[in-house]
């Protein structure tokens, strides 16, 4: 496994290469469950757009198939980890901006509380996360037939979701979450223990649209690049 400290101890040499552009947070851009990091090519057009060039915004590929597998440990973790320790290292700043749309939100919140990692994270946005569980997934540990849904899983109660329940992902937490999201609200109910289900505990801000699930992610790039600047 690398280290956050090995990877910052580049700090001053990679920022010197930044010389050139605006010294603005580096963005980890981190996608769904069996998506790609092109499902966020309006965030990234919208980012380069406001000045940030494609070096500063870094797009891991992770768990692009067999999504009834993937959870939250093991080898769909390593791709963001890599992401997130390179982008800080190689940050002007010092410190980054997260951005995970679905299963990427609680994957990217996953790694930044194991490694630590809160203090380098200026904001972090979750859109269409399952913080608080799919009830589609069921309760754990009744009914759980995946892993995408187990003990590492998005299962209401899993053991997962419970150990980051209440953590800090960043200086600063956002929500992006919709009532008519198709996954998120797959059952007919958006809600667990009376609220939504891609709420962060403790976030700063929590912002409702009427879009789906991947509609939250595509027509909210200007909100999303409003949210980390």
């Amino acid at each position: 496994m690398r280290t956050v400290s090995r990877a910052l101890a580049a700090l001053c040499l990679a920022g010197a290469g930044l010389a050139h552009a605006a010294c603005v947070d580096n963005v980890v851009l981190v996608h769904g469950n069996t998506g790609s990091p092109s499902d966020f090519v309006n965030t990234t057009n919208t980012l380069i757009a406001r000045g940030y060039t494609s070096a500063q915004i870094i797009r891991p590929s992770w768990g692009t198939s067999c999504a009834a597998c993937n959870d939250h440990l093991g080898s769909e973790e390593t791709p963001v980890e890599n992401a997130l320790i390179d982008a800080i290292a190689s940050s002007c700043t010092g410190r980054i901006d997260v951005i995970g749309h679905s299963m990427g939100a609680t994957l990217a919140a996953r790694v930044i509380d194991r490694l630590g990692m809160k203090a380098y994270v200026d904001s972090f946005v979750g859109i269409a996360g399952a913080f608080r569980g799919l009830r589609s997934c069921g309760t754990y540990p009744y009914n759980v037939w995946t892993s995408t849904c187990g003990a590492w899983g998005l299962s209401v109660n899993s053991p997962f979701l419970n150990g980051i329940a209440g953590k800090r992902f960043g200086t600063r937490v956002h929500s992006i979450k919709s009532y008519y999201d198709e996954i998120v609200c797959a059952t007919g109910v958006c809600t667990v223990a009376g609220v939504h289900a891609s709420s962060i505990a403790g976030e700063d801000t929590s912002t409702t649209y009427t879009w789906g699930h991947f509609g939250l992610l595509w027509y909210t790039s200007t909100k999303q690049a409003d949210l980390i600047q």
